[in-house]
């Protein structure tokens, strides 16, 4: 397959890597030159529970044009890349390419729908990897847990169980569900728990885990996103939140949420649509969400003297 990776960061970087070990012809584009320089120079270096080893035979280029008319453009930028990528590759999509996004948080699909038709846009859920950049062209992960995808529409199609086939062929685990939303919002009640609370007191899961004070911060944020969820009618697979999230944390209790590595990068993170998704909907459903809301405020304020600036 031809495939198109829109967003090379640690995770990008994961599905780059292992499509082209399996000799798929694969672009990464990116915005951050040094990383694909180092990446056409060198390769990509990646290393974690999948091996230790440098990948050759990556195409690089900042501009979705240059790859082209793909059979699969997977889209792995933060969520505020959404909408510009799905607008580069708008215009270069064939009848058959599929556009797979997987993002933390809530909203993917509908950026996307403000570019192009949906009929062809599959939805991803990436659980339990703790990616991260060790630098220009160099990515480490530290587990490959499970890719759950599904049609954005819904419903177990051909198209979907053939793309899941290609993706364990590639060596990651995968499985396709018919529900995608469901597997969506038990992610987000996960990115919720930890991403907003782990980045305020900088520190990792199990260390946030070991607090009872600053635990009980997290596990508010989970219930308010349970509640947010049972409103929307979304079909948990769980009835205990609490339950649900701690198991969750203790599968990889050294893991730092993508946001708290943003914030020690001094960079701008995906707050709006983790946690303060959650504040969004909850003024939109009348569902009080006063853990989601004052955390969002601290890690907006604190983005904000990133840019010398207000909140």
């Amino acid at each position: 397959m031809k495939i198109a990776v829109i967003g090379v960061g640690a995770m990008g970087s994961v599905y780059a890597g292992l499509f082209a070990e399996k000799g798929h012809d694969v672009w990464a584009i990116d915005l951050w030159q040094d990383h694909l320089d180092a990446i056409r120079d060198k390769g990509l270096h990646l290393e974690g529970a999948s091996g230790d080893r440098i990948i050759q035979g990556i195409q690089v280029s900042t501009k979705a044009q240059d790859a082209g008319q793909c059979d699969l453009y997977i889209i792995a930028t933060k969520a505020s890349g959404v909408g510009p990528a799905a607008q580069a590759i708008a215009p270069l999509m064939g009848p058959d390419s599929l556009v797979l996004t997987i993002q933390n948080g809530l909203g993917a699909g509908e950026r996307i729908a403000d570019h192009m038709p949906v009929g062809n846009v599959l939805l991803g859920v990436a659980d339990g990897f703790g990616a991260s950049m060790k630098g220009p062209g160099h990515a480490h992960h530290n587990a490959m847990n499970l890719i759950r995808i599904g049609e954005m529409q819904g419903g177990l199609t051909p198209r979907l169980e053939n793309l899941a086939d290609v993706w364990q062929q590639a060596g990651f685990k995968v499985k396709a569900f018919e529900d995608i939303t469901q597997l969506i919002w038990e992610k987000f009640i996960c990115n919720c728990t930890y991403s907003a609370p782990c980045t305020v007191f900088d520190c990792t899961l199990e260390e946030l885990m070991a607090r009872p004070d600053w635990y009980k911060l997290a596990l508010g944020c989970a219930q308010e996103v349970y509640a947010l969820g049972q409103a929307k009618g979304i079909a948990f697979s769980f009835s205990d939140p609490i339950a649900y999230v701690r198991a969750f944390g203790e599968k990889m209790p050294k893991a730092r949420p993508s946001m708290l590595l943003d914030h020690h990068a001094k960079r701008p993170s995906e707050i709006d649509a983790i946690n303060g998704m959650a504040a969004t909907l909850g003024g939109q459903l009348g569902i009080p969400t006063p853990y989601n809301e004052t955390l969002t405020a601290i890690v907006k304020l604190r983005e904000a003297a990133f840019e010398g600036r207000k909140s």
